[in-house]
């Protein structure tokens, strides 16, 4: 299966805030009082008055994002990181192969990043969305790092984060309904399916 993502991710207020006046900002909710703001080609033109541009090329070290951080859209970006860090995450995987990188913007300025990786061959703290949700504040739990902690792994595209967000769904959304069916389980018999910690994000 694939995975995609091209989200902001800011403390919740910040976000509702900084997007209250927009007509294409869906926020989605995430663990820890973050929200997930989905990028999508309507915001950006909205945000810069021009349409997103992509990357042809394959993302790398240099050119991070398949998304092009415009200078509009970047200063845009640093400015909604007075008050808090924002961060630009990006990730596409499939069949296992793939990229993610990240940027975060503190106090009007790029704090961190970007990075990239392809590989994922370091620690996990390491990996550039967890090293990004880590300098946000996000606090380690009971999920295998930040990505899960958070609920990063929910949805696996654009769509579905915009869904869950105009849904009013919770980031332990799934948690619930696996709690939901456990209770109507009957029988000594009978194993409860729980949802665990993700592995690899569950992206195989």
């Amino acid at each position: 299966m694939s995975y995609q993502l091209s989200a902001v991710v800011a403390d919740v207020e910040l976000l509702r805030e900084q997007t209250a006046d927009l007509d294409h900002a869906v926020l989605a909710a995430l663990r820890q009082d973050f929200a997930l703001l989905p990028v999508t080609p309507q915001l950006v033109a909205e945000l810069t008055g021009a349409p997103p541009d992509f990357a042809t090329d394959e993302p790398c070290a240099v050119r991070p994002f398949r998304l092009v951080l415009s200078p509009p859209l970047a200063e845009l970006l640093a400015r909604w990181s007075r008050p808090g860090p924002v961060a630009y995450l990006e990730a596409e995987f499939a069949g296992g192969l793939g990229h993610q990188a990240a940027v975060v913007w503190l106090g009007g300025e790029v704090s961190w990043g970007p990075r990239h990786d392809g590989a994922l061959d370091r620690p996990r703290a390491e990996w550039p969305i967890n090293a990004a949700l880590a300098r946000l504040g996000a606090e380690p739990g009971a999920w295998i790092d930040p990505f899960a902690e958070l609920g990063l792994h929910l949805e696996r595209d654009t769509d579905g984060w915009l869904a869950h967000g105009r849904r009013g769904l919770s980031a332990d959304y799934w948690d619930e309904l696996a709690e939901e069916w456990e209770s109507r389980q009957s029988g000594p018999h009978q194993q409860p399916l729980r949802p665990g910690p993700v592995g690899d994000w569950g992206i195989t």
